[in-house]
């Protein structure tokens, strides 16, 4: 295949796969939709409408050269509104652009920030579950813009951008982001509970806890499936080339991680909880997504297996010890799906890699390596999330009034409701038809009578 054909073929397979991981925002509204109860259901798929758009423009202005632009070891300095040159070695020619970290990859520019773009949505929405049910509308644009735009890209200019951690001797290791999309987003998501606070009458002055189930399973149950269908662009979209061995070998390594996890999380919800859980059996699917991220490029079929079960277990555990021993509020479970296993997929690399990893022989250094990319990452997203959040509960404030929170947020941001009680006809019934015959009644008449 010549040149111009190659990058044809490969910028369609990476827009193809943007445009799969984009359909996530429609799984990740309907997932959190459905666990929440119904009087907040307009105010949680407006927060995962509008997060996209806010992130189209964060990522733009600032983000994307923050991330990818040439600059430090710390952060880009180049490349804001997408402005610099990317001349890409694919045209044959010496790289003398401004996107150094993303000229292994010869698709075009628009095309490396759109997918790029997916990924740095996501990580905003992932925090939209764990603060639903009593944030500010306005609160929650704000921080997410913040994140997107500087919080997210900082992190990922350190793992992907050519960052320090990529310049480590056995560099950080994390293939299509378990830590730079899903623990950042899930220690934003950490940091933003606390500081919120949980749901009136989730825990009793005595320590009882309140269980505020979800008042659509079938929703969260569609908005899984359409989450899994989008990692089949989320993960084999990173090749960001039409890699056929690679791609085919990364799409059945994230399919059998997320089979592993959803059997495991069954089953230890059964012995746990004694029934098997849905939104256990919907959570460890997704755990087992978010922890097969960091290494579906890098482990062999057997191991995407062993992470993914692994992750259903560790994802029934999380969740019961944030719920009922930390008494940390997450209406959806996001932190201990994609906080949790996204530290546990990454350390998994460490572990199962084929080449380097622990378990195959391969010696300690990858794994150092990426408990240094745990912890650093998280040490930064954790610091500057929290500040944030402190800055605006000291500004716009961040919780609506306890009258909101008990009404419910759909009436008190938005001034509607989901589910709209049946209105009374605005009109009286019509007299009973004087033929007997009802239909013959209701057909017009001739204009001749």
């Amino acid at each position: 295949m010549d040149g111009d054909a190659r990058v044809i073929v490969d910028t369609l397979w990476v827009v193809i796969a943007a445009c799969l991981v984009f359909f996530m925002n429609a799984g990740f509204a309907m997932l959190e939709t459905g666990l929440c109860q119904a009087k907040n259901a307009v105010n949680v798929l407006a927060k995962n409408f509008v997060v996209f758009a806010v992130s189209s423009i964060a990522f733009w202005v600032v983000g994307f050269g923050l991330m990818y632009g040439d600059g430090n070891g710390f952060a880009g300095l180049t490349g804001w509104f997408l402005h610099g040159a990317d001349n890409s070695p694919a045209t044959g020619e010496a790289y003398t652009g401004i996107f150094s970290a993303l000229n292994w990859t010869g698709v075009p520019l628009d095309a490396k920030f759109f997918f790029q773009l997916v990924f740095a949505g996501t990580a905003a929405t992932i925090v939209s579950g764990a603060v639903a049910e009593r944030i500010k509308f306005i609160s929650f644009i704000v921080f997410s813009f913040v994140l997107v735009a500087v919080i997210y890209p900082v992190g990922g200019h350190w793992a992907w951008g050519g960052g320090w951690l990529a310049q480590l001797s056995t560099p950080f290791a994390d293939f299509a982001g378990s830590t730079v999309v899903h623990s950042i987003g899930g220690w934003a998501a950490l940091t933003g509970a606390l500081i919120l606070g949980p749901r009136l009458g989730k825990y009793g002055k005595d320590g009882s806890i309140r269980p505020v189930p979800g008042h659509n399973m079938s929703l969260a149950t569609l908005g899984t499936l359409i989450l899994w269908l989008g990692w089949f662009g989320f993960n084999p979209g990173s090749t960001m080339a039409a890699d056929a061995a690679m791609i085919t070998k990364v799409a059945l390594n994230t399919n059998m991680a997320a089979a592993a996890g959803c059997l495991l999380a069954t089953a230890t919800s059964w012995i746990v909880l004694k029934k098997p859980d849905l939104s256990m059996i919907l959570n460890g699917t997704l755990a087992g997504l978010v922890a097969i991220t960091a290494g579906c490029n890098a482990v062999g079929l057997a191991s995407a297996v062993i992470i993914g079960a692994v992750a259903g277990v560790l994802v029934v555990v999380a969740v019961i010890v944030i719920d009922q021993k930390a008494k940390i509020d997450d209406p959806v479970g996001a932190i201990s799906v994609h906080l949790v296993n996204g530290v546990w997929g990454t350390l998994a690399v460490g572990l199962f890699a084929s080449e380097g990893g622990l378990f195959l022989g391969g010696g300690v250094a990858r794994t150092v390596s990426q408990i240094i990319g745990i912890a650093a990452i998280g040490a930064l997203v954790g610091a500057v999330s929290s500040a944030v959040w402190l800055l605006l509960k000291l500004t716009l404030g961040i919780r609506v009034s306890e009258e909101e929170e008990f009404e419910g947020l759909d009436t008190g941001e938005h001034g509607m409701e989901a589910y709209p009680s049946p209105l009374p006809p605005p009109f009286e019934a019509a007299p009973a038809a004087t033929t007997g015959n009802a239909m013959l009644e209701a057909q017009p008449r001739a204009a001749n009578g």
